[in-house]
């Protein structure tokens, strides 16, 4: 798909699909104004940039619906480009004909991700701010909207220029070395040089470990709720998520398969996932579920291990030492039924609840937000949550410590600038300084018809 082509004008729904009080259409490309002009009710074709006009969208004299047309010229929109936006009443007949009257009047179906594509070509965005577009509107909690915020307004871009900058200064010097290789001279102070490249990869290391948190910001926080059969495991995520969304009875096995649903703790979303229950059985079904148990445990960030105090105790915790031993860490343990056996104690940190009055549930929550390094993140902390700039940030990282071990070694020049190249490379992927159709095409190809 050639997705720039400066001589489309291009056009596409920009709000949600179906009915709706209001849409939005938006229209980019160097046509604009004059298409739109001539299926609106007024001569807009001298209007101002950044002005609002009410009248009726026309075809053949027929109106067909009362609309307003927000006009952007000399690059003031989104895009960069001459630009329309139609705001019209939100039935899906009403959308789409408008639609079908643009087309008809010279404008193409705008293909996904076009719009932020075309910004990016005109340099109102770099490639990590028109990515973090697609994160910010798919963002579910707090903490996704705030790092997509961050993101487009240039703060993880900003520091991979500075680190990029301050690299080319050196790399420069290195090729200039080359030039005069006859010479033998050094233009790089190697010292300054190689303080440098230690900063570079401090700060990339950082932004690398940074993924593990953003990545679950992102996506989610997985949380498996484990346990043997009957132990409640069911009854709190109903509980939880306050909604009868897990059947509860007293049969065991009655969770066969792994019942998922979200819930968002101060900005953070936890995806809970209740499996069935783990205990030796001969029903195949069951084992199937069990085993999907230990399949979503490998998987989760947290284990919430459910342990049933009215049941019997040693074969739970003998359960438990193995959940334990396999998972170390990431392991919470959470009495439950403690409303009806007060006395019972465990010799080990744990949460007592009971899943059927709630009480302990917003200690609970209060601990899962513990496993979250909430801290790290705020207004001027860059946080990696696409796995294609964690990549690039791991090769980048991968030729700095090259270089390093090059400089340390007495490496010529010339074998340090191969390396340089390739650090400068992949830090320019990520913003789009260096970029190939395929790879524009893979990722605007995952936006929405519209954006």
């Amino acid at each position: 798909m050639n997705y720039f082509n400066p001589e489309d004008t291009i056009c596409a729904i920009t709000t949600g699909g179906g009915m709706s009080a209001i849409a939005v259409i938006r229209i980019s490309g160097k046509h604009s104004i004059s298409i739109c002009n001539k299926i609106f009710s007024k001569d807009i074709s001298k209007s101002k940039s950044q002005s609002i006009h009410f009248g009726t969208i026309q075809q053949n004299k027929k109106i067909i619906d009362e609309v307003l047309l927000s006009i952007f010229k000399d690059g003031k929109s989104f895009t960069g480009e001459e630009s329309v936006e139609i705001s019209c009443h939100g039935s899906v007949y009403i959308q789409n004909k408008i639609i079908q009257i643009l087309i008809e009047q010279g404008c193409r179906l705008a293909t996904a991700g076009e719009f932020s594509m075309r910004a990016f070509k005109n340099g109102k965005l770099d490639l990590s701010q028109a990515e973090s577009i697609a994160d910010l509107i798919e963002s579910e909690s707090a903490a996704a909207h705030q790092t997509a915020m961050h993101q487009l307004r240039g703060g993880f871009s900003n520091k991979l220029q500075e680190l990029r900058t301050q690299l080319i200064d050196f790399a420069s010097l290195i090729e200039l070395e080359l030039d005069f290789a006859e010479e033998d001279v050094e233009f790089a102070d190697r010292g300054k040089f190689l303080e440098l490249l230690s900063e570079i990869k401090i700060a990339l290391s950082k932004l690398i470990e940074s993924f593990s948190l953003g990545n679950v910001i992102k996506n989610g926080i997985p949380v498996a709720i484990l346990g043997a059969p009957n132990v409640g495991k069911s009854t709190l995520l109903n509980c939880l998520l306050n909604e009868d969304k897990a059947i509860v009875s007293d049969i065991a096995g009655t969770t066969r398969d792994a019942i998922e649903d979200s819930l968002i703790i101060e900005g953070f979303n936890f995806r809970f996932i209740d499996t069935a229950g783990i205990r030796n059985t001969t029903d195949t079904i069951e084992n199937m579920g069990i085993k999907k148990s230990f399949d979503k445990a490998n998987q989760s960030k947290i284990i919430l291990f459910l342990l049933d105090v009215t049941q019997n105790i040693e074969d739970q915790i003998l359960e438990l030492e193995k959940i334990k031993k396999t998972y170390s860490e990431k392991v919470l343990i959470v009495v439950n039924k403690t409303d009806i056996t007060k006395d019972f104690t465990l010799n080990e940190n744990s949460i007592s609840i009971s899943a059927k009055s709630g009480v302990g549930i917003e200690d609970l929550k209060k601990t899962l937000l513990n496993f979250v390094n909430t801290s790290a993140i705020s207004d001027n902390e860059s946080i990696v949550t696409n796995l294609r700039h964690f990549e690039e940030l791991q090769l980048t990282l991968n030729e700095i410590e090259e270089v390093i071990n090059g400089m340390e070694s007495g490496i010529s020049g010339d074998f340090l600038s191969i390396n340089i190249r390739q650090a400068l490379f992949h830090l320019g992927s990520i913003t789009g300084e260096v970029t190939t159709d395929t790879l524009l095409g893979n990722i605007f190809g995952k936006f929405c018809i519209g954006k």
